[in-house]
């Protein structure tokens, strides 16, 4: 998440900021729980200005409806800024292609760099590609484009001993590029280019370390007195140039006097620079917004993104009295017109391809096992992958650690993995193993990302259950703790009974206990202390309940879910308390089975139980029938166990299940076993 931080503050107005702030917080808090933050709240200036809707321009057949206010019909453009282009790798150039493809799609008036067009510092053969080279992007633009020169425009280098011409690249530059200085008019507004590497006169040396040759030559002063004085009626002056003089330091002072000259001119907006790859804001000063950007293909460190370490550019838009100033990352344009209907069935059936996954490791045997991964491309385009092994456990290797492949439409491939772990026991570092794998949709002339999928290994390791001759149980919090069972390790036949044993500190609201219900399946639920058993049959739920709340908090009951095929009951602490007739087909689904809650539609907890639970118990057939029956208690497993978690033990993130099914839950939260008084 972002931040954001109000800085600046005198001490005195320090006070009123929070009288401000604190009703605006708790009110928002209060109308907008859900938000989070107030950077929504964060406006520069007024609202825009709007109007009474009128027959002339606003029609509906509908009466008594609110009122809707229109905006005022008022000219407004927007311009684009590109940050620097140079200092990284050659191939930053892809960088500046999707900037100006995402450009393309917003339809400015026109786009403005801040310099370092090439790489430069080169001789005049080399520079000449590279102009060659930056201008066939930029001339993709839809609208024109204007340039600003900066020191790896124009600064020379060649062999050492050997002088460069006067004013390094300069007359290259000018050549290829257009002015070193320049201003255009465009509706009623000034865009005014300087030129921040001039040559100190009296040495000839061009350096952006050193005030002595950071200022301003009397010619491009005047040329820029002049130019003010011509766009003294404009309604906004906007200037740019490549290096941010007004953040002193290195570059001296001389950029004051500029300001001054800037100031009395009352109509310069906004001035934008580059050089420094880092987003940086450093107004208003005296009504004249400051404004520094990072890259557009450049050098990017990348230190902290989120505060301007990135690729971007800048969206200006601008109205008779203001100017709104936003920026863009690189790529995040997304055209409209790309995303079809055959482009989002494709993508979505990709990302659904199944990935399967064998053999089984056992983790027994301490050898070497060759994984295999099988990956389809359901779809009419050509994908590429990289999938890998990986684990939190370090004790795991995987040889190769990664493979890069492609897959043609409606082909599949198998690739394989040599996994071994070091033979160190099962304890609590145990972590599983699985596979990442990234998918790349290579669509008509663009790229789709597939969120990255990890699949687990197939893991099969004994359940030891073992107690000690302790009575043990798993401990839920009640507000993220549970356990998950994967659907596809056991199979629920047409009659089954599920049970389990359990201590509740509270009844509060919907509560799963077991389930995994979501429009399906079955589960019961102790909500409000009144126990409930619905299975879906017949194209609805078959629900058996008690008829008030009877289950008491910090006190052990043994529940029970039976469901016969024809008839669903509900018994609790050996009694019968509801029996409801209801036959059809069960609806099923994927999702996990919930020790301790129910399941949502993305396979997650939720409804959450807080307390204790034993011997959760999942069996093919009806285990009872009639109005008082024994229920089992550490009843042995059998060839019609289809789960059995006794709770005797953990491994790593996991409960084992006891069954032959090695249904093994995995732990959400800090679920864990603790021993409970002996009844």
């Amino acid at each position: 998440m972002r931040g954001h931080l109000v800085g600046g503050l005198d001490m005195k107005y320090l006070g009123l900021a929070w009288m401000i702030a604190w009703p605006l917080a708790a009110q928002e808090q209060e109308v907008n729980p859900n938000i989070g933050h107030l950077h929504h709240h964060h406006h520069y200036g007024e609202k825009l200005p709007t109007e009474l809707s009128s027959p002339e321009r606003f029609l509906t057949s509908r009466e008594a409806a609110a009122a809707l206010r229109l905006p005022k019909e008022e000219d407004a453009f927007s311009f684009i800024v590109f940050g620097d282009r140079t200092g990284g790798p050659a191939d930053g150039v892809s960088i500046l292609a999707d900037a100006v493809r995402d450009v393309n799609l917003l339809e400015p008036d026109l786009v403005m760099t801040v310099g370092d067009l090439v790489q430069g510092y080169n001789q005049e053969d080399q520079w000449k590609e590279q102009a060659v080279e930056f201008k066939s992007i930029m001339d993709e633009l839809a609208c024109p484009w204007f340039p600003v020169a900066g020191n790896h425009d124009v600064y020379w280098r060649g062999p050492k001993g050997v002088k460069g011409p006067v004013g390094g690249n300069e007359k290259n530059y000018e050549v290829e590029f257009g002015p070193l200085w320049y201003a255009f008019e465009h509706k009623d507004c000034w865009f005014i280019v300087l030129y921040s590497d001039e040559a100190n006169p009296e040495t000839g040396v061009q350096s952006f370390q050193d005030p002595e040759t950071q200022k301003m030559s009397p010619a491009q002063f005047e040329w820029l007195d002049e130019t003010l004085t011509r766009a003294k009626d404009a309604k906004h002056v906007f200037l740019f140039l490549h290096h941010p003089r007004w953040l002193g330091n290195h570059y001296g002072n001389d950029w004051d006097r500029v300001h001054e000259r800037l100031k009395q001119a009352g109509n310069v907006s906004a001035v934008f620079a580059g050089h420094i790859h880092q987003m940086r804001y450093d107004g208003p000063r005296d009504g004249i917004e400051y404004v520094t950007l990072a890259t557009t293909g450049g050098h990017q460190p990348g230190l902290v993104p989120d505060a301007g370490y990135l690729h971007h550019y800048d969206l200006v838009t601008v109205r008779k009295d203001r100017l709104a100033l936003a920026a863009v990352p690189v790529g995040e344009v997304l055209d409209v017109r790309e995303i079809t209907g055959d482009l989002v069935q494709e993508t979505n059936a990709l990302a659904k391809a199944p990935i399967r996954v064998s053999p089984e490791i056992d983790l027994n045997a301490c050898e070497v096992v060759e994984v295999q991964v099988e990956l389809s491309n359901p779809t009419s385009h050509l994908v590429e992958f990289t999938a890998g092994g990986a684990s939190e456990d370090s004790r795991w290797s995987f040889s190769p650690d990664h493979t890069h492949g492609a897959l043609a439409p409606g082909e599949k491939k198998t690739v394989s993995f040599q996994v071994g772990r070091l033979a160190n026991g099962l304890d609590e570092a145990f972590r599983a193993p699985f596979v990442e794998v990234g998918m790349d949709y290579l669509g008509e002339g663009f790229r789709y990302s597939i969120p990255e999928r990890k699949v687990p290994l197939k893991l099969a390791f004994p359940s030891k259950q073992v107690s000690q001759g302790k009575a043990l149980a798993i401990d839920l919090d009640g507000k993220k703790d549970a356990l998950l069972v994967p659907s596809e390790r056991f199979e629920v036949g047409k009659a089954f009974t599920l049970e389990c044993r359990f201590m509740a500190r509270s009844f509060e609201g919907r509560t799963g206990l077991v389930s995994k219900m979501e429009g399906s399946e079955y589960g019961i639920f102790v909500s409000h202390g009144q126990p409930h058993f619905s299975v879906h049959v017949g194209g609805r739920y078959l629900t058996v309940e008690a008829d008030a709340p009877v289950l008491k908090p910090n006190a052990w009951h043994h529940v029970a879910g039976v469901y016969d095929g024809k008839e669903a009951r509900l018994y609790l602490d050996g009694k019968l308390l509801d029996r409801k007739a209801g036959e059809g087909k069960r609806k099923r689904n994927d999702l996990p089975l919930v020790i301790g809650g129910d399941v949502n539609s993305e396979g997650q907890p939720m409804s959450l139980f807080s307390g204790q639970l034993d011997e959760v118990r999942l069996t093919r057939g009806a285990l009872y029938e009639g109005e008082e029956v024994e229920m089992l208690r550490d009843a042995p497993v059998s060839p019609k166990t289809i789960l059995a978690f006794d709770f005797g033990e953990k491994i790593g993130p996991w409960v084992p299940d006891a069954s032959e099914n090695r249904a093994h839950a995995t732990r959400v939260g800090t679920a864990e076993i603790v021993e409970v008084s002996a009844e």
